[in-house]
This record gives structure tokens, sequence and C-alpha cells, in this order.
């Protein structure tokens, strides 16, 4: 694995051969399988040569290598910019060429050229494109428009608000800004690029109403809507302007609807916000405001979407947590997780088990093994080879992940085993 998209009820990565991988929804064509049906297991769309993937609540986009856009899902709002308003569940080209970033909002799309120049299409209710309109009561447009002519280096894109930087590290916004979003000290929106914070940042994160934002020196900054406690602050309360929530060594940052990510520079994970549905991977169910440590170290990479989360290790092995609905965990069934559950092998992978707290005395086993192979679940209570009685088997997916859930019973103390079988 080498990168990870998630923002609404579906999921995208990437592999280190290029090719492009999704699960989950795809009422829209959002997987641009050639289907509208949600998948629960990841499926291969590209092959090759992808260098950038995002993912917006119903479509997605991606980057070939040479810089041509590609787009596929649901167009009500114009944000595949073909010119058309019609979904379409096949990736389709959009620009041919020098296309550099790519960001997806709920509804809405962003993108830059090789010169610095800031593209946006889609929904535009709210300003959220920066056009300086409304489009004249439709709110809405199906082509790429040039908002920023150039020095534009980093896009987010969210709800209805967007974000950007240019080369001077200079923090811009604009769009909804109902809860405080763009952080400018007011509660207005904007459908002008408005300058945040005028030097010295160096990532920005989108969630559909809240912000977030580093600086040079690893510090997390965040504004907006804060009701889940997804800006980490310890209340309860919205705020329109910037807050620093941790002094330094914050590397990376994702934005979930209502929640929030964040990774150190010792590769640790750490969490806050809305957990309804587990995405926090902290075991519970419960909401929290503030930044809540989940895994140790060794994350390198990390994605938020509505309420779901993946992350990625520096093995290379893509973990997951949190709504599993429509498939978008990608671990073959629909059930919800609360802790991170291994989806894709990294490298080396073979022949690894893992164990994981499943509620009550019951625990997941999640083995690593060679993807198509079927293998099988043993259990005995001494480790005499006489006494080992098969329990069941099941084939492992396309990463060389198998899980068998709710199988091994610790309090009986028992010995269990995973063999390949015929």
């Amino acid at each position: 694995m080498t990168k990870i998209a998630a923002r609404g009820l579906h999921s995208l990565f990437l592999k280190s051969d290029g090719s492009l991988w999704d699960m989950g929804d795809n009422s829209n064509g959002q997987l641009g399988d050639g289907t509208f049906n949600n998948t629960n297991r990841p499926e291969q769309i590209v092959a090759t040569n992808i260098t950038s993937i995002a993912a917006g609540f119903y479509h997605s986009l991606f980057l070939k290598g040479g810089g041509s856009l590609w787009a596929m899902g649901d167009n009500f709002y114009g944000e595949l910019g073909d010119g058309t308003f019609n979904n379409t569940n096949r990736p389709e080209q959009i620009v041919a060429t020098n296309v550099t970033a790519i960001a997806a909002g709920d509804f809405h799309s962003l993108f830059l050229e090789s010169n610095g120049s800031l593209w946006a299409m889609g929904n535009n209710g709210n300003g959220q494109l920066g056009d300086g309109t409304t489009d004249n009561g439709n709110f809405y447009t199906n082509h790429p428009e040039q908002i920023v002519a150039t020095n534009v280096t980093m896009i987010a894109a969210g709800g209805n608000h967007s974000l950007f930087l240019k080369s001077d590290g200079s923090l811009w916004a604009m769009g909804d800004n109902s809860y405080g979003g763009l952080g400018d000290g007011t509660f207005n929106n904007t459908n002008r690029p408005e300058q945040i914070v005028a030097s010295n940042v160096t990532a920005i994160a989108v969630g559909y109403d809240h912000s977030l934002f580093l600086k040079s020196d690893g510090s997390l900054w965040v504004m907006g809507y804060n009701v889940d406690g997804q800006l980490g602050d310890g209340t309860y309360n919205n705020t329109n302007q910037p807050e620093q929530i941790v002094a330094s060594n914050v590397t990376a940052i994702a934005a979930g609807e209502y929640h929030s990510l964040f990774l150190k520079s010792d590769g640790s994970l750490w969490v806050m916000g809305d957990n309804v549905d587990g995405q926090l991977g902290d075991g519970t169910f419960n909401n929290t405001n503030r930044p809540v440590q989940i895994v140790a170290g060794n994350v390198t990479a990390i994605a938020a979407g509505f309420g779901h989360s993946l992350l990625l290790k520096n093995d290379g092995s893509l973990w997951v947590m949190g709504d599993n609905v429509n498939g978008q965990l990608g671990d073959g069934t629909h059930n919800n997780t609360n802790q991170p559950e291994l989806i894709v092998a990294g490298i080396p992978g073979y022949n690894q088990i893992f164990g994981q707290m499943f509620g009550g005395s019951n625990m997941r086993l999640s083995f690593v093994g060679i993807a198509g192979t079927n293998y099988a679940l043993d259990r005995s209570f001494n480790l005499a080879s006489s006494n080992w009685v098969p329990q069941l088997t099941n084939f492992a997916g396309a990463g060389g992940v198998l899980v068998y859930t709710n199988a091994p019973n610790t309090a009986t103390n028992n010995f269990w085993r995973i063999r390949s079988v015929p």
C-alpha cells in the first residue's frame, strides 16, 4: 500500500505497482467498476500508472502518470467536471495533462495544475468554489473553472468549504462558515478566497464543518464545528478562529465528517471526535473531545471518511475501523469494528496471525497468507497433533488476508492453528 483515501461511504487505495483498488458504497458508480453494486472486498479498478487518489461523498478522482485527471461517480452538481450532469460508473478523463494535485469534497472537486493554478467544479451553493458567484441560483458548475492563477501548492475540500495553501505558506479559505470552519473570526460565508494565516502553514485537512492545519513547527491547529469533540480542545464549543491543540511533533492530519486523526513524528496515531460507528478505533463507541492515542508507532498515512478511518503502517499494510454498512472497510463483512482491523498485508506479511478482542470472551483472528488460498482454522484443548479439530475453512482475499470473526473463545483456554488446505 502506498496511498489511501476516504470521504463518504467508500474507500480507495493505491498499491506500489500503481494499481487502484476500492471498496464500499457504489450507488452512484463511485467505485468505477462498471456497476452500481456495493462491494465489501477490495477490487482492482485500474491496473497501473495511478499516482494520486481522492474520494468525495459519492464520487472519486484519480491522477495518472503524465498528469491526466480522471473521475467517476455522482455528477448531480457537475463535480466530475465533464460538462454534463450525468453519473458514470466507469473512469472518464477530464483533463489530459499537467494536473498535479486533487481534492474531493462532498459534492465539489478541486485540482491544481503544474503552473500552480487552482481549478474547481461542482456544488457552489456556499461559495466553496471561490469564483465570486453562486452561479445565478444554480449553485454549481459542471466544467473546471480557474480560481487562482498561480502559486497554489496544496488543496483540501470538505462538506461545503475549501482550503488551500500558497507557496509562501499562507492559508486561504472559501465557502460555508456557519460554524467558523474558515477560521476568519466570523460566521459569514465567503465566495472568494480569503487569507486566514499569513505564513508557515504546511498541511491542511477539511471535515464537514471543521478544519485542521499544521504549521512548520509541527503544531496542530483547528477551527469550526466541535459538537462531537472533533477539534480536540477538551470542549464541545465551536470556534471561528484557529486554536492550537498540539504544540509540536505532528506530521500528518486527516478530517472525517465529524472526527479527526493525526500522526506524530514517532509514528503514533491520535484521534478525537465522533465515534458512534467505532471510527476512532479505541475499542469503544464513545466520542472524545481530547486526542486519544490509538496506535503507538509505525503508522505512515491516514484517511477519514464519513464514519470510518483508514491507516497505513510502515510495512505497507492497510488497517481500517468504523462504519462498514456499505462494505467500505473491505473485510468481507458488513459489520462495524471499533478497533483497527488488518485488510491488506504488507511486506513480508506471510504467516502472520493477529488476535483482536471482539467483545465478551470472543476474538477476531486475522491471518496473512497467500491470496486465493484456502485455509482451515483448527482447535485443540492441548498441543497433541491428533487432537486438532477442524472448525471452518475460508479463502484469503486479494490482499492475502483471512479473517475469522468470533471464532476463538479465550475463556476455554483452547489452542488454535491455521493451515492451508486443498
